[in-house]
């Protein structure tokens, strides 16, 4: 897994944030939902099972009627659509962003049959953590008023659609600082300011209690 890029700056921080204790870890014997962090390089992706989502929140997975898991990922319109995206763009959308969007995905199998083996990082929430990330993915989406948004291009890979997201994107708000403020939510001991990349991130997913790397 890409995790080093970035570890340093993390390790020597000394506000990382502890977990919320009414949300995680779960009580034992507690239900748990999974959720999946997938490292892309410069993006990383959320995992949710459609079955969990709490009735009436993400309309938008309607629009994948096959999928099992959702993989969600936010960041700057033109950055995100575009693939094999270099630094040059990257250095525009932190400082020149102009419009944000969510890359959807639907997935037939669970993540860790879907991407490389090492890429995914399993983490275990509460019901009340799960619903409170849910709820911040679902607060992520521009509806323009409507019920659902409305795809505004195919995605990058697999059955993959792009949205008009809230939000705006910059050197200090990433597509991976949306992820770790959704964990945050869930009350993970993730802090998001320190999160500006994907190896930072990823270096703190790894911490997490009782999380489980699927693929080695």
């Amino acid at each position: 897994m890409r995790i080093a890029r970035g570890a340093a700056l993390v390790a020597l921080t000394a506000g990382c944030l502890g977990p919320v204790a009414s949300l995680f870890p779960p009580a034992p014997d507690a239900p748990v939902e999974p959720v999946w962090v997938v490292d892309h390089g410069w993006h990383t992706g959320l995992v949710l099972e459609r079955f969990s989502i709490p009735h009436g929140l993400l309309p938008e997975q309607d629009d994948f009627p096959a999928a099992q898991y959702l993989e969600i990922g936010w960041g700057d319109a033109q950055f995100y659509r575009t693939p094999d995206a270099g630094i040059s763009l990257a250095i525009r959308a932190a400082i020149l962003s102009k419009a944000s969007v969510l890359h959807v995905v639907g997935l037939p199998a669970p993540p860790g049959e879907a991407f490389a083996a090492g890429d995914v990082v399993e983490i275990r929430l509460s019901r009340l953590g799960f619903d409170g990330l849910a709820r911040l993915v679902d607060g992520s989406f521009d509806r323009g008023g409507q019920r659902a948004a409305s795809p505004q291009g195919r995605g990058l890979y697999g059955d993959s659609r792009f949205y008009a997201a809230r939000g705006r994107y910059h050197l200090f708000y990433t597509c991976n600082t949306w992820i770790a403020d959704a964990l945050r939510a869930a009350g993970l001991p993730i802090t998001p300011v320190y999160a500006m990349t994907a190896g930072n991130l990823m270096w703190q997913v790894s911490r997490v209690p009782k999380t489980s790397r699927e693929g080695g």
